[in-house]
Formats: C-alpha cells, structure tokens, sequence
C-alpha cells in the first residue's frame, strides 16, 4: 500500500513537473505579443500619459510603431495607430473588436454603458441602434428636421447682427452650444429649455458631462491609488452632474407623459416602446433616460466642436475663408440666407469639413474590447485587452497624407475617393465597422448650413491670437470630445453682400 502511495505521488509530480515545463514553453515560443514600451511598477506606462492622451500615443508609436501594448496600471491596452492595423482589427476581426470596455465613468454616467455608443454587442445593442435608426437616423427623417435647423440658425444670425450693429465682441463658441442644444432638444425632446430658469445652464452640463466621461480614475487602474480620485472629488463631481440631469430628464419625461395631445419627438417614440409590451425590445425609465443623456449630450457636443474647430481653421487660414465665401456667393445669389438646396452645391465646404475632421476628430480615440484572443498584424492580443484606435496619429500620417500632414489644406480632398462611410481605414473621423458613430447624418446638415450662412453674412475678426498675428490658437480641452479650451471670442462685421 505504501509503495502504491509513493508510486502515484512520484508520478503526479512528474507528470506536474512536465506539464509546467510544457506550458512554459508553449507560452514562450508560441504567443507573440506586440512591442511595449517600458513600465514601471504598480503604475504601468501611466507616466508617459499626458492630459492629452491621443498626442502622447502618437508620439509613443513613433518609436515602438502603429501596434503596442500599454499597461495602464493593471490594465493591458492595445494602441492601433496606423491605417494597415487599423484595417485588420476593424475588418478582418470586426466581431472580436464590436465591444466596447465599461469604464468606471460609463459605470456611473451611462449606467454600465446601456446606451447606443457603450451598450455591449449583442441583442440590446441592436434593438437600440435599430430605433434610433429608424425614428432618428433615417434620411427622410433628418429632412423633415429642416425648418428647425432654419429658425435656430436664423435666431443665431439675428444675435450675430446686433452685435455688429454695436461693434461688439461675441463668444462664437457659446453661440454655436447653444445653436446645437437647441436643434437637437427640438428633435428629441420636441422644445427647447434654453430659455427657462435654469436652462442656460445646460451648455455647461454638457461640458462638464463630456470631461467626466472622458476621464479615466486612477483607482481603475490602480486600486489602491484610488483614494487620489477621492480627494479630488471626482464622486462628487460625477453625483452632481448625474443629478442635475436626472432633475431636468425627469422633468422632460413626466411632460410628455402627462401630455393631452400626442407628440411626435423622439422621447415620445421612446415612452411608447416602453409601454409596448409586444415588442421584444424592454425599455424601463433608467434606459430611456440613458438614450436621452446620449443623444442630447454626447450627440450635441460631437456637432458644436466640428463648428468650433472649423471657424477655428477658417479665420487661421483667410485665403481659405475667402475661398469659401466666394463658392457660397457664387451658388447664394439671390437670397440673403443659404438654403439646404444650395448646400448641396458647395463642393469646397465639404473640403473645408473634411479637412477639419481629419485634423480634429471629435473622439480621436476610440475606444474598443477585445472579446477573443486574436491575432493582429502576427501579434497575439488576450480576451480582455482594452483597444484604443488612435484616429489622431492615423489621420496625419505622413504616409498616407505627406510631408504637410500636419498643415490644414482642404485641396487635397479634391476628387478624393475617401469619404466619411468609414471604408478605408487612412480616413474614418465617424469609425467604422459595427460600431460606426450612426448619428453623422443628423450633425452634418446642421454643421455645413450653419457654416455657410455664417461664412456668406460675416466678417469674423479674432483678436490678441498668441503670437500677435490676431489668429486663434489650437490649444485643446480636455474630454472624451476634444474641443477648444478657450471659446472663441470674435468681432463680427456684416460682409457686403449684392442681392
């Protein structure tokens, strides 16, 4: 018996020993992990962040190329930074890429990612996008939105005409938050509340929403530095945003309820599917206020920072400001407005458009889940690994776009095949793939209208630019949507215009 014992306990150990040694061989010989730069204990390569995570990452790439692995404290991460690899993980491995990772901002803020942009990839999810597809994203539905878009832009123009009645300055930034808030509350909630007590607030929620959704807590990655994030108060900020919201959403949704007509705005659409118990679609309230947040949120601050951007390069670049007026007065002759009619006709503005979404996506990081092991470009990357497509680095590679990729210049989207579809992976500002932004179709008619009559009826001036040159400066917020730091203040002079 005891010889038996000692015989099976020899053996196990062997057959343990070489199985160990088995193992450790295959891991070593076989996974192919991509480069990663050097990291230090507990903090991982948190150190070679900066406030700007896109600018940092892209700098990174240069020196351990277009795929790396980042450890992000405990958290491995994977840096696509180049059009090829950007291909293969967005193409090839669609399905293994379609998740996206809930942060402990899409925790707190989006209710562990129930929304369109953040929900996990499955049934959900496409019960979601295929409402919103069909009620809010579709083409004949973005044209019926048309006089909105008229009567907010015209109100916008009016502002900007008495100011310049009175040589005075204007915050175009502001103007252009408040322009998008109010189109997209009269399409989703059915009315604006700009103008109630309290409502003028909103253009600050919606920043202040957007920079805690883009904030990574240092807790996440570290747990035991979690207690920095506490004295931040980084809880606090995200409970008052999170109530504010919750007051103004509630408020908006007992409206429509109580309602004696029935309305047609998207919240209405909403409340009706939620009480439709014969669809298999299941809405509770905490999920029709998610939709909302994302729409009226994170949809109207991607609008207002493409404008912003682009008025930004416009008065940096006059030669290209003129451009522009002269195509529009040569297709706007008669009226005093620009009509979605003659947008359609401006091929230079959305050379102008383009130009600016390569140069300033409004998330330039996208991020991503894996949720296979996969291999990509001959790397093998775990189930598990957090994705960031870095947008920044892939649309000013000097590869794909030459040795000016840096330098704003609509030209070289002259009878260019690359569009905004998300196809070719050198140029993609709205994704690509399954989890492509859907909601480009409703931001750009609002963008190239406003753009053109603004451009068509005023001579914008900046002032006191950095080096003295009266030219704006590019220096970027923080955020899941890069935008501005500093608003832009501007002298706005009626241009001569021959009816």
């Amino acid at each position: 018996m005891e010889i038996t014992l000692i015989s099976l306990s020899l053996t196990t150990l062997l057959s343990f020993m070489f199985l160990k040694s088995f193992l450790r061989q295959t891991t070593t010989t076989k996974l192919n992990p991509p480069p990663s730069p050097w990291r230090l204990p507990v903090i991982g390569n948190l150190h070679q962040l900066s406030l700007h995570p896109h600018r940092a990452l892209c700098s990174l790439s240069h020196r351990y190329g277009p795929l790396m692995i980042l450890y992000f404290g405990r958290v491995p991460t994977l840096v696509v930074s180049s059009a090829d690899t950007a291909l293969d993980a967005l193409k090839t491995h669609d399905l293994k890429f379609s998740n996206r990772p809930v942060t402990k901002m899409v925790d707190k803020l989006l209710n562990s990612g129930r929304d369109l942009a953040f929900a996990p990839y499955g049934e959900y999810w496409r019960q979601v996008k295929s409402l919103c597809a069909l009620n809010l994203f579709s083409k004949k539905t973005i044209q019926s939105f048309g006089y909105i878009r008229e009567e907010e832009i015209t109100l916008m123009m009016d502002k900007l005409a008495k100011a310049s009645s009175s040589s005075s300055t204007v915050n175009l930034s502001a103007l252009l938050t408040t322009l998008t808030n109010d189109v997209i509350t009269r399409v989703v909630l059915g009315r604006k509340y700009s103008g109630e007590e309290g409502g003028n607030n909103s253009n600050n929620i919606v920043r202040r929403f957007n920079e805690l959704l883009g904030t990574y807590p240092l807790g996440e990655f570290v747990p035991s530095l979690a207690w920095i994030d506490w004295i931040q108060g980084l809880d606090k900020k995200v409970e008052k945003v999170n109530e504010e919201i919750d007051v103004f959403l509630e408020k908006v949704v007992q409206e429509h309820e109580d309602a004696d007509q029935d309305m047609s705005a998207f919240v209405d659409i909403l409340l009706s599917t939620q009480k439709d118990k014969t669809t298999p679609f299941e809405l509770d309230r905490a999920g029709l206020k998610i939709l909302l947040v994302e729409l009226l949120f994170a949809g109207s601050a991607t609008t207002f920072t493409l404008m912003e951007w682009t008025m930004t390069e416009l008065l940096r670049h006059p030669e290209c400001m003129k451009k522009l007026r002269d195509e529009i007065l040569s297709v706007s002759k008669h009226n005093l407005y620009v009509s979605e009619k003659e947008v359609e006709k401006l091929n230079y503005l959305n050379m102008v458009i383009k130009e600016v979404l390569r140069l300033h996506p409004s998330g330039p990081l996208i991020p991503r889940l894996v949720s296979d092991d996969v291999k990509v470009n001959g790397y093998d990357i775990a189930a598990g690994t957090r994705v960031l497509i870095n947008l920044y680095a892939i649309q000013r590679d000097t590869a794909t776009w030459g040795p000016d990729a840096e330098k704003f210049r609509p030209e070289r989207h002259f009878d260019s095949p690359l569009d905004l579809e998300g196809q070719n992976f050198k140029y993609f500002p709205f994704g690509s793939g399954r989890r492509r932004c859907p909601g480009d179709g409703l931001a750009l008619p609002l963008v190239e209208l406003t753009l053109a009559n603004l451009v068509k009826r005023f001579n914008l001036r900046f002032e006191g630019g950095p080096k003295g040159d009266n030219k704006p400066d590019l220096l970027e917020a923080t955020g899941l949507d890069v935008c501005r730091k500093f608003p832009l203040i501007v002298s706005p002079f009626s241009a001569t215009i021959s009816l």
